[in-house]
Parts: structure tokens; C-alpha cells; sequence
């Protein structure tokens, strides 16, 4: 059994784990970036090429924002595992809750293709249809499905006592793809979003994860998620006549199509 000192060492230990881990996914997201320009489409990548950077992206934006859960599933397990252990089932629910993300990145990957299509045979239409988009994901916020799944987040007392039904030994992964299940019926209309503004647009990419992590971790977190609703919208009526605001649905003139 270890010591109440080695105990006290593992939230430390892990946040920095999970912070490291977030760091390698933004530089290496960064790095692949670096031949890619943000505009609709898939940026030339198949699903497969896709789907590994869409991990890489939903590492970088997510891991912060899951960090406390995953710290509470440890203690947890602080009284009936050794450290290795710990490592391993924690281990096992972030692959889970990244697993859940992943397979929301064959829907992006759809939305992304049909997006690069649409904008290069309706350029007229593209921005209404952003607009369109940008407005819903806003009004998403205010609903009470985001407000369910964002008090599922932010207080997870629920999923802990759901994963302790779990047997097996995937019981972990399972239960990460739960939380994970929750985590994308909250912030689906972000990731909408970021398609709208373009997939690899890091700019945006950068503040939806500052968002995502005030929205489940600051204490004012839901009327955060309430303001950004509203700041979406707002942003939305600006679009039709600004279609450079959503470079996920626009073609510039010197883009071949």
C-alpha cells in the first residue's frame, strides 16, 4: 500500500501528465498545420489522415477541460490500486473519452467534405448557410440538453457512482467513452463551429478550448456558456455580408477550387 505522501503526489503528478500530454498534441497539431490553409474542406486529407488529426486536435482542446475529471476517478481508486495500476485505468479513460471524440470526427469529417463542396458550387449561398450554422450552434447553448450534459461535466459525482457498475477489464475505457458520450452532446456546437471557421483555423481552435475549459471548470460556467450562445449569434448576423468570417464555408478568389 503506498504512502499518504505518495497519495497526495498523484494529483500533482497527473495534472502535469495531462497538461504535458495536451502540450505534445497543440505542437504537433501546430506542426502539421504548417502546410495547411484555413479554409473548407477536409485540407486535402482522406478520412483515415483526417481522423488521426482530428484526435491530435480534440487532445489539445480537451485534455485541460477533462483533467479534474480524471483526477477524481483517481482518488477514487487511490484505496484499491497501486500506482501502475492507477496509471493504466486512467490511462484507459482517456483513451475512452478521446475515443468517443473520435468517432464524433467521422461526422466532422462528412460536415468538413460536404462544407469544401458546397462553398465551391454555391458561393452565394455558402455564407448564409454558415451563418445559419453559427446561429444554431449559439442557440444550442441556451438549451436544456447543453445544460444537462454541461451539469454532467461539471459535477460528475453521477458518473463516478454509473462507472462503479462497471465490471471487466474494460470497465475504464468504458467508462470514458460514457463521460466522453457526454462531454460531445455538450460541445458538439462548438466543434460545428470550428468546421464553420475552418477545421485547422488555430486561432479558433485556441479560444473554443479556453471556452470549453471555462465552461466546465469556472464557477460561472454556465452563465459563461449562456454569453458565448449569445456571441455566436451575434457574430452570425455579420456573416452574409462578411463571408470571410467563415473560411470553413468560403472560397477566396485565389483558392484553385
Amino acid at each position: 500500500m503506498s504512502s499518504p505522501l505518495a497519495r497526495r503526489a498523484v494529483v500533482p503528478a497527473s495534472w502535469a501528465a495531462l497538461l504535458a500530454a495536451a502540450g505534445l498534441a497543440w505542437v504537433l497539431t501546430v506542426r502539421s498545420s504548417a502546410d495547411m490553409e484555413p479554409g473548407p474542406g477536409t485540407m486535402g486529407l482522406g478520412l483515415w489522415g483526417f481522423l488521426l488529426l482530428w484526435g491530435l486536435m480534440m487532445a489539445a482542446m480537451m485534455l485541460p477541460a477533462v483533467a479534474p475529471v480524471v483526477l477524481l476517478y483517481l482518488r477514487t481508486l487511490r484505496a484499491q490500486a497501486t500506482g501502475w495500476t492507477r496509471a493504466g485505468r486512467s490511462t484507459g479513460l482517456v483513451v475512452g473519452y478521446l475515443g468517443a471524440w473520435e468517432a464524433f470526427g467521422l461526422a466532422a469529417y462528412g460536415a468538413a467534405w460536404a462544407g469544401g463542396e458546397f462553398a465551391a458550387r454555391a458561393p452565394g449561398a455558402a455564407p448564409w448557410v454558415g451563418a445559419l450554422l453559427l446561429a444554431g450552434a449559439g442557440l444550442y447553448q441556451v438549451t436544456p440538453f447543453k445544460d444537462r450534459c454541461l451539469s454532467h461535466c461539471r459535477s460528475p459525482v453521477g458518473f463516478l457512482m454509473h462507472f462503479g457498475g462497471y465490471s471487466g477489464r474494460l470497465r475504464d475505457l468504458r467508462a470514458g467513452l460514457y463521460h466522453g458520450g457526454y462531454c460531445v452532446g455538450c460541445c458538439w456546437g462548438l466543434m460545428v463551429v470550428l468546421i464553420v471557421v475552418g477545421v485547422m483555423n488555430l486561432a479558433w481552435m485556441a479560444g473554443l478550448a479556453v471556452a470549453v475549459f471555462l465552461e466546465k471548470t469556472w464557477r460561472h460556467g454556465k452563465a459563461f456558456s449562456l454569453v458565448l450562445g449569445v456571441a455566436l449569434v451575434a457574430y452570425a448576423c455579420f456573416v452574409p455580408w462578411n463571408p470571410g468570417l467563415v473560411p470553413g464555408l468560403h472560397m477566396p478568389a485565389t483558392m484553385p477550387m
